[in-house]
C-alpha cells in the first residue's frame, strides 16, 4: 500500500516528507487512540485541570503535567502533590465541564487523520480505543468531524481494565470483527503502546506529529503472518518491552466513568 497523504487543508508537520509509513498489506483494520493520537488535546486538558484546581488554591506545573499526560484524571489527582485531600469528584466535574465547553477548539493530529483517510480509502474498518470517558471521546470525535469514519468507538466504560491492560484494544477488534493480530494500533503514550502490544497488535507511535513503527527495523513490520492466530513479530514486542518500564500490563479495577 502506498504511503499516506494528508487530507486537503491539513498542515504537514515536515513539508516534503511523508509523515507516516505505509500500511502493511496484511493489515485488515486500524484502531486509533484518541487523546494525543487523533486529537492534540494536551493544552485543553491542562487548562481544564488547572481551572478546576484554582478554587482550592492548588496550582498545576506544566512540566509535571506533561510528564504525567496520558494518565486518567483520577490517577493525575492521586499523584499530584497537594491534591490528595481535595474533593476529587468535584474537581473532575469542573475539569470535564471546561473540556466540553472548549471541545470545539481541539486540533486534529494531521498524520493520524491522513492515515485514517488512507485506511478508509482502502476499505479497511477503523475504530477508536480510548482510555478516556465516553462523555469526552464521542464529542471530541464529532468536533473533529470524524464520526462517520469509525465502525466502533470503545471507551473506558466498555472494559473492566484500562490501559496498559489489553482489554480496550481487544474489545475494539471484537466489535469490528477483525483478529487482533491483523490490526494496526496507533498510539502516543507508553501505557497505550503496552496495551496494544499485549493485545497482539502491530503498533505505530505518534512522535512529534509523525507516525513511527515501534520496531527498530522496518523488516520487523514489513509483512504480517498469513495465519490469523500467528503471534506478533518477536522483534517488535521485545524492543517495545525494553522501552517501557514495568510489566506489559497490570490489572486495574473496573471503573464506570473514571477517566479523563
Amino acid at each position: 500500500m502506498n504511503e499516506t497523504t494528508l487530507p486537503p487543508g491539513s498542515p504537514n508537520p515536515t513539508p516534503g516528507v511523508s509523515c507516516s509509513p505505509a500500511i502493511p498489506d496484511g493489515i485488515l483494520a486500524v484502531i486509533f487512540d484518541f487523546d494525543g493520537t487523533l486529537a492534540d488535546t494536551t493544552v485543553n486538558q491542562e487548562q481544564s485541570l488547572r481551572t478546576a484546581l484554582q478554587p482550592y488554591g492548588l496550582g498545576l506545573d506544566t512540566d509535571w503535567f506533561h510528564r504525567h499526560f496520558g494518565l486518567s484524571i483520577h490517577d493525575l489527582l492521586a499523584a499530584l502533590p497537594g491534591a490528595r485531600q481535595l474533593p476529587h469528584d468535584e474537581i473532575i466535574r469542573r475539569s470535564r465541564a471546561h473540556l466540553l465547553a472548549h471541545m470545539h477548539a481541539i486540533a486534529p493530529i494531521a498524520c493520524s487523520v491522513a492515515l485514517l483517510h488512507a485506511a478508509r480509502e482502502a476499505r479497511l474498518p477503523c475504530a477508536v480505543a480510548s482510555a478516556a470517558s465516553r462523555i469526552l471521546v464521542h464529542p471530541g470525535i464529532e468536533a473533529l468531524g470524524l464520526s462517520p469514519q469509525f465502525e466502533a468507538v470503545v471507551t473506558r466504560e466498555d472494559a473492566a481494565r484500562g490501559k496498559p491492560a489489553p482489554d480496550l484494544f481487544l474489545e475494539a477488534a471484537r466489535r469490528i470483527g477483525i483478529p487482533p493480530e491483523r490490526c494496526l494500533a496507533v498510539e502516543d503514550a507508553p501505557d497505550g503502546i503496552a496495551s496494544a502490544l499485549a493485545a497482539g497488535m502491530h503498533v505505530l507511535r505518534v512522535i512529534d506529529g509523525h507516525l513511527t513503527p515501534t520496531c527498530a527495523s522496518a523488516a520487523d513490520t514489513a509483512g504480517l503472518p498469513s495465519g490469523a492466530s500467528a503471534p506478533m513479530p518477536r522483534g517488535c514486542a521485545l524492543e517495545q518491552a525494553a522501552a517501557l518500564s514495568g510489566p506489559p500490563w497490570a490489572p486495574a479495577p473496573p471503573a464506570a466513568d473514571s477517566d479523563r
